[in-house]
């Protein structure tokens, strides 16, 4: 009986090998539509293994933009994902409105989606169209609200701390600016969410912006199994094996709850009829806006609404999950971008004086007066100094807070990208680590250039192809929705600082090591300058 049925059985093995081999090995490799793109390493049309390995020892930015130097603008990185750095097929991708992969779902806050993860295009727009107006630039620059928390923040918080660091005492330690930024761009964001007053005060409360930023820090690094294996860290998880330790879900549930006050303590407001005046620097510009844009979609489309089965049924947690992730993105990116900038500066008095000369001669400027306050710069005339301008574009450029690959989903209609057919479903993605390091975008790439954003120093034609080229803050429909916001309170920042202070480097060990992973941290985070008053 059993030698009658080897042959079958002999038969129905070499089937399935033949099968396997078709599927796994001889179709990517020759006859699926993308093995026509070159591979950014041998095993990618069978495997994902080498970019996952990439990714999980955090140097995939720095591989990606050498494969890309090495093989052109369009790279496989597995048998189902690409890579792309030129502007054509960004605009194809991030233009065109491709939806995001399950990979953003590690964004969700509360087990409830937000508009950064929020995957579709329909539901985005939605939760866009609430919230994008208090954003635009317009209305940011003529806003007495955000004015007027911005000129409370500086004056009252900010330069007191730069201004006692100057002391004998403190001069040969200097300050960690780094913890002084994030908590500046917390206030910031807070301040302009909440109202000043039902924000935050890291730059008052030193002992809790030290716990908060641990918080974060010990979160950093932990998503990777979550977002690139959701299947198989679900099941795990399910039998008792967390990849992720419990230390970081407490960190996580401590600064969901810290979140989770901060908005129901504003909706105590709002429901009691209590909301602050209007203009006022209490006044919760964000959350107003996305209340009532919130209770106007439930009033008028109830569960016709796309953001109904997600999150319109409850409406506290939807509050909730938008509003932590403004102010965790908003803080750390600003935060990250100005540690930086302020580094470079250090590294040049002559740079210090040529900018605190442009900054002087605002009308008003920051300088302090005798009495220690400050007049707010005019947001246009601040927004038109082309070398602050000019400082702030070459720190993103070189230095930007999330240098990692955006991902995206192709159509299921396929697509084409550059000269290739691409099916639907294919995870592609553009990274700005690699956009901004086009030597014929930006000649010397690894230097930090200011003068390639001047205006004296760079053609017209220059000028635009850089601008296009430059991707801080992505592009398309689902861009950073708070890049004014980030732009407005940094250049407001530096403007305060360095009308009135000349900054030194005391301690920059592991600064110029900035992290190879989405976000780009220094290893040590942190920075210490000394503080000089100027004349």
């Amino acid at each position: 009986m059993t030698l009658s049925n080897d042959p079958w059985q002999s038969f129905a093995a070499a089937a399935v090998i033949v099968v396997l081999t078709w599927r796994y090995i001889i179709y990517p490799a020759f006859f699926s539509p993308l093995s026509q793109i070159p591979n950014a390493h041998w095993s990618a049309p069978f495997s994902s293994f080498w970019i996952l390995k990439v990714r999980f020892f955090r140097y995939e930015n720095r591989t990606l933009a050498a494969a890309h130097r090495r093989l052109g603008s369009v790279i496989r990185l597995g048998p189902q994902e690409l890579s792309i750095n030129d502007l054509a097929s960004v605009r194809t991708v991030y233009q065109g409105g491709f939806d995001k992969p399950v990979w953003y779902s590690v964004f969700d806050n509360y087990g409830v989606p937000c508009m950064f993860s929020a995957r579709y295009s329909a539901e985005h727009s939605v939760r866009k169209r609430m919230i994008s107006n208090v954003y635009s630039k317009s209305y940011i620059q003529s806003s007495p609200a955000a004015s007027a928390q911005a000129l409370s923040i500086i004056s009252d918080r900010l330069l007191p701390i730069i201004e006692d660091s100057t002391a004998e005492a403190q001069v040969p330690h200097g300050i960690d600016i780094y913890s002084v930024y994030m908590a500046a761009t917390m206030d910031f964001i807070a301040a302009y969410i909440f109202g000043l007053q039902g924000g935050t005060d890291l730059l008052g409360d030193k002992g809790f912006r030290g716990h908060f930023l641990e918080l974060y820090r010990i979160r950093n690094g932990y998503g990777f199994f979550d977002q690139e294996l959701p299947r198989f860290t679900k099941f795990c998880r399910k039998i008792g094996i967390p990849f992720c330790p419990r230390f970081v879900d407490l960190a996580t549930a401590e600064l969901c709850e810290w979140c989770q006050r901060l908005c129901d303590n504003m909706l105590g407001f709002f429901n009691a009829g209590c909301r602050p005046a209007v203009g006022s620097q209490d006044d919760p510009v964000v959350m107003g806006t996305l209340v009532n844009a919130l209770e106007r979609e439930k009033a008028t489309k109830g569960q016709g609404s796309v953001l109904y089965s997600t999150a319109l049924s409850n409406f506290r947690l939807l509050v909730a999950s938008e509003l932590i992730d403004h102010v965790l993105a908003g803080f750390e990116t600003s935060g990250l971008a100005l540690t930086y900038l302020s580094w470079r500066l250090s590294q040049s008095l002559e740079l210090q004086n040529e900018l605190r000369t442009e900054l002087l001669g605002l009308t008003p400027n920051m300088q302090r007066h005798t009495d220690g306050t400050i007049d707010l710069a005019d947001a246009k005339q601040l927004d038109s100094l082309p070398l602050l301008h000019a400082v702030l574009m070459e720190t993103l450029r070189l230095h930007a807070p999330i240098p990692g690959p955006q991902p995206r989903e192709t159509p299921q209609s396929g697509c084409k990208i550059g000269p290739y057919i691409v099916p639907g479903g294919v995870r592609i993605a553009a990274l700005v680590y690699a956009l901004h390091r086009d030597e014929t975008v930006f000649p010397a790439p690894e230097q930090w250039d200011h003068t390639r954003w001047l205006p004296s120093f760079a053609s017209e034609e220059e000028k635009r192809q850089r601008n296009r080229q430059f991707w801080a803050f992505g592009s398309g429909g689902r861009m950073c929705i708070g890049s004014n916001f980030a732009m407005h309170e940094m250049k407001l920042i530096i403007a305060a600082i360095y009308s009135n202070y000349t900054s030194h480097i005391v301690d920059d060990e592991g600064v110029a090591s900035q992290g190879d992973g989405y976000t780009g941290r220094p290893a040590k985070e942190r920075l210490y300058l000394r503080f000089e008053k100027t004349g």
